[in-house]
């Protein structure tokens, strides 16, 4: 956190809400519910912090590290990556989240989630490779990636670990939290595909 927070009350909102998330999710790991679907207690928790996500963003732009403090950005920063039931949401972030970063007032590599997780939502390749899902053959994989032979570059230009390492840590993850690949893999796709037409983050059928 910086030294000088002009907000500390938003920021421990922020970070209460942060923790809501994270408790949550613990918990769906335990029980075995958080890798079936979307599950229904993790959606509501997220229409509400994007709720106010929203509001905050409409009355303080980007809440960067001068606002917040850098915890409070980092918690604002996950509960957007987590606000994928609304696509308007975190398309209209982009630009702010842009400006704090250009000012020095957010991490690089918060925008480069930002951009990869709305771009494969989207249906489009990625840039920096952040977005990870299970493949075809049953390991935890980089989606789609434009000019992957230079990917690492780009992420060490925004202050990320090589991409082969990040894949094997979520791969670990995974395995560690008892999370399995699906069964039907080509079902699975299908399914996401259909799930993001009727969010809105696509606006047609996919070949």
């Amino acid at each position: 956190m910086t030294s000088t927070v002009l907000n500390p009350t938003l920021r421990a909102e922020l970070l209460e809400m942060r923790q809501a998330d994270l408790r949550l999710r613990a918990e769906l790991v335990r029980d075995g519910s958080l890798f079936e679907g979307y599950n229904e207690r993790m959606a509501e928790l997220h229409r509400r912090h994007n709720a106010r996500l929203a509001l905050v963003l409409a009355q303080h732009g980007w809440p960067g590290r001068s606002l917040v403090g850098e915890d409070g950005a980092a918690a604002a920063w996950l509960l957007l990556q987590h606000a994928i039931l609304d696509p308007p949401l975190m398309r209209q972030a982009v630009p702010l989240l842009e400006q704090a970063v250009h000012a020095n007032d957010a991490e690089p590599k918060h925008l480069a989630f930002l951009v990869d997780r709305i771009r494969t939502m989207e249906g489009r390749p990625q840039i920096y490779g952040t977005s990870h899902d299970w493949d075809e053959t049953g390991n935890i994989s980089p989606l789609p990636i434009d000019d992957p032979a230079t990917v690492d570059e780009r992420r060490q230009r925004v202050g990320l670990e090589p991409l082969a390492e990040n894949t094997n840590r979520l791969r670990a993850q995974a395995e560690a939290e008892g999370e399995k690949p699906p069964a039907d893999y080509e079902k699975r796709r299908r399914e996401a595909d259909a799930w993001s037409r009727a969010t809105g983050w696509r606006s047609r059928e996919e070949d």
